[in-house]
């Protein structure tokens, strides 16, 4: 399933959800690299 998170203030980064962490975070996996942070919640 594809997911997009936000690293830092404007950077997106759209992947394979890899897993949930404890804190509210998640990892998306792009290419051979994963990719650490807050989901992108849906639109209304």
């Amino acid at each position: 399933m594809l997911r997009t998170i936000i690293m830092g203030t404007c950077v997106q980064v759209q992947g394979t959800f890899v897993r949930a962490l404890a804190d509210g975070r998640i990892i998306v996996a792009v290419g051979d690299r994963n990719y650490t942070g807050r989901p992108v919640s849906a639109a209304a």
